[in-house]
């Protein structure tokens, strides 16, 4: 897996998280370390033979991270508008438990309380049912246009097939500690 980063009219590296942005990409390994090392060995101007203009590595690893929250974020919240997601920790518990093969994908606020996550979690995996940790319980609230959520449950085959590819792709990137640039 790579990330594509393309050129704008400003000379400016740009990520391509969604690689649909138009013009000519360049590319780094997808994780956290090959970003910094191209950066910090300017390997963007040298790919694309004329002077870039880019952030700090730090900054453009945040950027990264960023585009890829949204990117989450934004499919969580259009599960929401389609009815597929069931929030809060009783209301998650109730459907693992009931475990009615709807619930396909439950995410739990960073800052949950440790009982609660630890009995969500015990429920998914008696179930089958993966789970990740994710953002913290006022954002997960936003997403939802609710307050605070400790937990959602995430239905619908499409939306869990999308958001764990993104999940997954996120934990990648911030798990990357280099490559052999």
């Amino acid at each position: 897996m790579l990330i594509r980063y393309v050129l704008s009219p400003e000379a400016e590296i740009v990520p391509d998280i969604a690689n649909k942005l138009p013009g000519r990409g360049v590319y780094t390994c997808f994780n956290m370390g090959c970003a910094k090392k191209a950066v910090e060995k300017d390997l963007f101007s040298k790919s694309l033979k004329q002077a870039v203009k880019h952030e700090s590595a730090e900054m453009l690893c945040a950027n990264i991270a960023r585009c890829m929250e949204d990117r989450i974020s934004s499919y969580i919240a259009l599960a929401n508008k389609a009815g597929k997601v069931v929030s809060g920790s009783d209301m998650v518990m109730e459907n693992l438990r009931k475990n009615t093969l709807q619930a396909k994908l439950a995410l739990l606020a960073n800052d949950i309380s440790e009982d609660i996550g630890f009995k969500i979690g015990n429920l998914a995996d008696v179930n089958g049912i993966t789970y990740y940790s994710l953002f913290d319980r006022n954002r997960l609230g936003e997403l939802l246009g609710k307050g605070l959520r400790s937990a959602i449950v995430v239905q619908g085959e499409g939306f869990v097939v999308s958001l764990i590819r993104e999940i997954e792709r996120y934990r990648d990137f911030l798990r990357g500690e280099g490559c052999s640039l």
